[in-house]
């Protein structure tokens, strides 16, 4: 995951890149660079290794100016963050490339090239593109159609930006599977790989699609799709902030968090499927082998992320049929866990900092295991650099200490993960086509649950003077209660308990009566009717229920049962990142009710790094 910036204008661009590189600064900050073009037509490149700041110092010890230019913020996939795996990527003649995505045919590429008597100064998938369109100008003369034929060439997910000398009054970009937009100016226009490096300077954007590949002038745009035709894309006014750090419209972080969820979910899919297919090397380049010996799984987390973990469980061993455990990462390293042969370690973290996970990992790492996979939502942390596989989840920026769309971007990985291991372990490219188009259609069902906000809101009033909640799951939605229940604690200060729903008759049963409210989460799949049953014990003990149903499961509103409809066909595989919302914003709108700090709830950091 990196950021993209570009610029083509009658004014000084590099202010506007370096601006732009900081906004998408969370993408991935590993190193960073940019390229313009100077008053003399001359490429001038700049590159250094950390965050963006370190290349304001640069350029303030090399100041450089031009009117068209592109730059990068990068997350390393293929080399080690370094001065010379940055970009942007020069090859010969002056041309130079700023790409996110990964190119699965890299290798391939690359010794072509070198027969051919192309030299590489880097470890990375993206020289290889910048080489291959500078063979391809030998022939067709033009960058616009090098770019083309390359593209052509290209297997994965890409996106890309070109500049050259002798070219000098326009970007060439394309897209296949990474986002990217082109920004409208006044005599001058823009290009990022989001809307939000672009605010300072426009609202006015095009969005590429799959296959397309532009021209970007000063003051002009040209798009041809991937069957060679001119097409016209439409141009959209964003309603965003041009401060993603502010509230908004919403009241708390947290609430705009819990509405950011599509987005952040679209995001974490974006570069990592394309065609029906999981693009596995967006795990790193060892991926494939590491998931075809891959055995058994152990998976490591706290808080929330082990509820993410346990809802892994399920589907891997369902799915993937692989024996999967899940550990808090606190207890792990006191009980001496044994490791099979051919075990993938992984770890979930928000932060990449937290101490306990971070210490189960360094043990991990001298106990056998096969490798280690991180899932996490901070590039340079240390989770990350630690692991020999990543998978960094897009949430972008979360303010609430009470994670929400982090838990839903660990989800949609956590997703992507069972997919890579089934293609391994009996999966068939239908059965991976069926699972990725479950998971591409995950934000518009958490759109559509969203709209249930009004009907919470008026249902969290029965909790504003309870003390006690029981939320209730079985399978992959118990793990869904966890999280609910401790949602509710965590920001309401309401004492609440997750339980598998089959476990009531053996303890907590004790628990219910009239003042204590039981929260169910009851999708149609297979153990519906036992939930039911479950349910109704809980009725003939006088309490009151509040189930969150699917339309056709049977379950109708009584005396003492609130059934809330959830949205229909809602899949097994989907259902946890679905039906989590609900109890995100019922435990939103209690605790406003009860008069706590939503977003920073007493005790607690957003993230633990202490044991």
């Amino acid at each position: 995951m990196c950021g993209i910036v570009g610029a083509v204008a009658e004014r000084n661009v590099v202010p506007i890149l370096m601006e732009g590189l900081r906004r998408l600064e969370y993408r991935g900050y590993d190193s960073a660079g940019i390229a313009v073009l100077n008053g003399s037509r001359h490429l001038t490149r700049l590159r250094t290794v950390g965050k963006v700041r370190m290349l304001d110092e640069a350029l303030e010890q090399t100041p450089t100016d031009g009117k068209i230019g592109i730059a990068h913020t990068r997350w390393a996939t293929h080399g080690v963050p370094s001065e010379r795996n940055a970009h942007p990527h020069i090859s010969r003649d002056g041309l130079a490339i700023v790409h996110n995505g990964i190119i699965e045919n890299h290798d391939e590429l690359r010794a072509d090239l070198e027969r051919r008597g192309y030299q590489f100064s880097s470890e990375t998938d993206t020289e290889v593109i910048a080489h291959r369109i500078h063979y391809h100008l030998q022939t067709v003369k033009d960058l616009f159609k090098a770019v083309r034929a390359t593209v052509a060439e290209l297997e994965g997910a890409f996106a890309l930006v070109v500049v050259s000398e002798h070219d000098p009054d326009r970007l060439i970009l394309a897209r296949q599977g990474c986002p990217v937009v082109v920004g409208l100016g006044v005599n001058e226009n823009f290009v990022a790989s989001d809307v939000a490096a672009l605010l300072p300077v426009t609202r006015r954007f095009i969005f590429l699609e799959e296959g397309d590949v532009a021209e970007v002038r000063r003051q002009s745009v040209r798009v041809i799709d991937r069957d060679g035709n001119t097409v016209e894309r439409a141009t959209r006014e964003s309603e965003l902030s041009a401060d993603a750090a502010e509230r908004g419209q919403y009241r708390h972080f947290m609430l705009k968090e819990i509405h950011e969820q599509p987005r952040a979910i679209a995001d974490t899919l974006q570069e990592r499927v394309a065609s029906g297919r999981l693009l596995e090397a967006a795990f790193g380049p060892a991926a494939t082998e590491v998931f075809r010996r891959t055995q058994t799984v152990h998976i490591v987390a706290c808080g929330t992320s082990f509820h993410a973990a346990a809802v892994a469980r399920y589907f891997i061993e369902q799915i993937c049929k692989l024996p999967c455990a899940v550990d808090i990462a606190s207890e792990y390293r006191y009980r001496s866990p044994l490791v099979p042969p051919n075990s993938l370690f992984v770890t979930i973290s928000q932060s990449g900092e937290t101490a306990d996970t971070l210490a189960a990992l360094r043990l991990a790492r001298q106990s056998g295991y096969l490798s280690a996979l991180a899932i996490c939502n901070v590039p340079e942390s240390s989770l990350v650099r630690e692991s020999e596989l990543v998978m960094l989840t897009r949430a972008g920026p979360e303010i609430g200490v009470a994670s929400t769309k982090a838990f839903a971007t660990q989800l949609t990985a956590l997703g992507m993960l069972v997919v890579a291991l089934a293609k391994h372990h009996g999966a068939d490219a239908e059965r991976e086509r069926g699972l990725v188009t479950r998971l591409i259609e995950l934000p518009a069902l958490v759109e559509k649950t969203l709209e249930l906000d009004p009907i919470i809101h008026r249902l969290a009033e029965r909790f504003a003077e309870k003390r006690h909640a029981l939320f209730l799951g079985r399978g992959a939605l118990y793990p869904i209660a966890l999280e609910g229940a401790l949602k509710l604690k965590e920001i309401s200060y309401i004492h609440a308990e997750g339980y598998p729903a089959g476990e009531l008759k053996h303890g907590p049963l004790a628990l219910v009566d009239t003042d204590m409210p039981v929260v169910a989460v009851a999708p149609n799949n297979d153990l519906l009717e036992k939930l039911k049953s479950n349910l109704m014990e809980v009725r003939a003990r006088g309490g009151e229920l509040i189930v969150f149903a699917d339309p056709e499961s049977g379950i109708q509103p009584s005396d003492g049962v609130t059934v809330i409809e959830m949205p229909r066909h809602v899949t097994y595989f989907q259902a946890p990142a679905v039906y989590t919302v609900p109890l995100q914003l019922l435990a939103y709108h209690a605790a406003i009710l009860r008069g706590t700090d939503v977003d920073q709830p007493r005790n607690l950091a957003k993230s633990v790094t202490v044991e």
